[in-house]
C-alpha cells in the first residue's frame, strides 16, 4: 500500500538521501530554494517505509514548477512515481495553476516515459557535451 502525504523540508531532505541520482540536498538547501515560494513537498511510504519524494514550488501566479523528485531503488516499478505525479496535479488544479512544468535529462528514461504518458509535451531541449545529460524541458496545461 502506498501513503502520499505533504512534508516538511527535513522529511524531504532525508527522503532524498535514499534516491542515488538526487545528489546531495540538505534541509537547508531544499529550504533556500524554495525560499517564500509557495510550494508542495510530498513523501511517499510504502508499509511504512520512505519510498519517493516529489518537490515542487511556484514559478509565477500560473505555473507550477516540479523541482526534484524520485523513487528509492528498492520502490521503483510500483506506482510511486505515478502517485506522487497524481496528488502533486490535483494540489496544483487546487490551487488554481493553469500549467506544469518540469526538466528532466536524458539519463531517466523511466521520468521521461512517466511525464510522456501523463500528457506532458516536450517544450524545450538544452543540449549538452555528452548527449545522456542533454536537459529536456516538459510542460502541461492543467486547465
Amino acid at each position: 500500500m502506498i501513503r502520499v502525504t505533504e512534508c516538511h523540508v527535513d522529511q524531504a531532505a532525508t527522503a532524498l538521501t535514499l534516491i542515488p541520482e538526487l545528489g546531495e540536498e540538505t534541509a537547508a538547501s531544499l529550504a533556500a530554494r524554495i525560499a517564500d515560494k509557495p510550494a508542495l513537498l510530498l513523501i511517499a511510504y510504502c508499509h511504512d517505509e520512505i519510498a519517493g519524494v516529489k518537490l515542487g514550488y511556484a514559478e509565477n501566479s500560473t505555473t507550477f514548477y516540479s523541482w526534484l523528485g524520485g523513487v528509492a531503488p528498492d520502490h521503483r516499478g510500483k506506482g510511486v512515481a505515478q502517485l506522487l505525479l497524481e496528488v502533486q496535479e490535483k494540489w496544483v488544479v487546487e490551487q488554481g495553476y493553469q500549467a506544469l512544468t518540469v526538466k528532466s535529462q536524458n539519463r531517466y528514461p523511466a521520468m521521461l516515459r512517466l511525464l510522456l504518458r501523463n500528457g506532458y509535451v516536450i517544450t524545450h531541449c538544452e543540449v549538452k557535451e555528452r548527449v545522456e545529460f542533454n536537459r529536456i524541458y516538459f510542460s502541461k496545461s492543467i486547465i
